[in-house]
């Protein structure tokens, strides 16, 4: 079984208000980022006590903040056992894709209806530091770069529970990638970013839909039914 150290789930700067229901959601934000990056291993298990520790708080609040790691399927509660980072089966890995694949092309007809010369410039700005991270081979800030260009996709239209669910899935996707992901495939990840941005700018949609699919499809063939035993490189 993968162990947990709290010194891979980096601390967050301390809340500004509601310190127990800020310290929950803080807690929630840096293990979602610490699985996203690869940082935590599916199956390692998150002991209550050294996350207190970590960012100064009373068992009870990261219960809570477990409590809803469990809820987002980025952790599993076992009773009388403690809380561990999920372990997606290959059904349910099969089942995110699909949605993601409903998500975001919807998603994607309201976006190049509204998205501004602006936007354009930020979403390329973003393509720019997957590049960078990919060819300094940075494995955690290319990995959560990758996956948060869709998050910032979503981010364009100003619609927050759009954001916070494709937040989730693109989460929930990190952790299948890790598991069953044969190849890591960064730069050709970063190069179809790269073309869907492009047919975003130019407002075909039809070409954009097609990329969309063929990028998310490229992603999803690469799982296999054996998982790793550890994090890519």
């Amino acid at each position: 079984m993968p162990r947990a150290d709290a010194d891979l789930i980096a601390a967050p700067d301390a809340p500004d208000s509601s310190p127990e229901v800020s310290s929950t959601e803080h807690i929630v934000a840096a293990v979602t980022r610490a699985i996203v990056e690869h940082r935590l291993l599916p199956g390692a298990k998150l002991v209550e006590q050294k996350l207190g520790d970590r960012f100064g708080v009373s068992r009870t609040v990261v219960r809570q903040a477990l409590y809803r790691l469990s809820e987002l399927k980025l952790v599993h509660l076992e009773p009388a056992r403690g809380a561990f980072v999920a372990a997606p089966s290959i059904k349910e890995a099969r089942e995110v894709f699909a949605v993601r694949r409903m998500v975001e092309s919807q998603m994607l007809r309201e976006l190049i209806a509204h998205i501004k010369p602006a936007d354009i410039r930020k979403l390329k700005a973003h393509l720019k530091a997957e590049r960078d991270a990919v060819a300094r081979i940075d494995v955690p800030t290319r990995t959560k770069l990758l996956f948060d260009f869709h998050v910032r996709l979503a981010e364009v239209l100003g619609n927050k529970v759009l954001m916070d669910l494709m937040q989730e899935l693109v989460s929930r996707c990190s952790l299948i990638t890790l598991m069953y992901q044969s190849a890591d495939n960064a730069q050709n990840s970063n190069a179809e970013h790269a073309q869907l941005l492009k047919a975003i700018k130019a407002r075909d949609t039809d070409l954009a839909l097609q990329l969309l699919h063929d990028h998310l499809e490229s992603v999803e063939r690469q799982l296999i039914e054996a998982p790793r035993t550890s994090a890519p490189t």
